[in-house]
């Protein structure tokens, strides 16, 4: 929340205009919440196979039962004067041993959804929009928006 944050202000700033900006990160529970923050540059670069193989080579001799991750999602309105509207959604998950899938991108082919017992990668778009943290989080947000735009 505090980088989207961050994003919004200043470009509403800059701007003058109100801004949605939005934060997302992987957390794995076997390794303390990481990448978190730092998902999309977890490796270095903002490289998607590098970052899925640093993940994978972090979770080695990890088993199944202790490889629960959560997609979060921090979504952020804000206005010129400061007025904030926050919203989050988060999607939990395990990581698997090796990539399934070849739809998405990020960390989508090794992130597995128990319920539909699917990867994020292997799910159609439509699905995935149902179980998605940004989903999530857009819907938490709409229902307090029009108050917020008229504050």
């Amino acid at each position: 929340t505090e980088n989207a944050t961050l994003k919004a202000t200043a470009v509403a700033h800059e701007t003058q205009l109100p801004v949605l900006a939005d934060d997302s990160g992987l957390m794995v529970d076997a390794l303390n919440g990481e990448p978190g923050i730092y998902s999309a540059r977890y490796a270095g670069d903002h490289d998607d196979a590098k970052n899925n193989a640093k993940l994978l080579a972090n979770l080695e001799g990890v088993p199944a039962t202790k490889r629960g991750a959560a997609f979060h999602t921090s979504l952020v309105l804000i206005k010129p004067d400061d007025k904030k509207l926050v919203a989050t959604g988060e999607v939990r998950g395990e990581i698997l041993t090796a990539p399934r899938g070849h739809d998405g991108f990020g960390y989508d082919p090794l992130f597995y959804v128990p319920e539909e017992r699917l990867t994020f990668a292997e799910m159609g778009l439509a699905t995935k929009n149902q179980h998605s943290h940004r989903a999530k989080a857009v819907a938490a947000m709409l229902p307090q928006f029009d108050a917020w735009w008229e504050a």
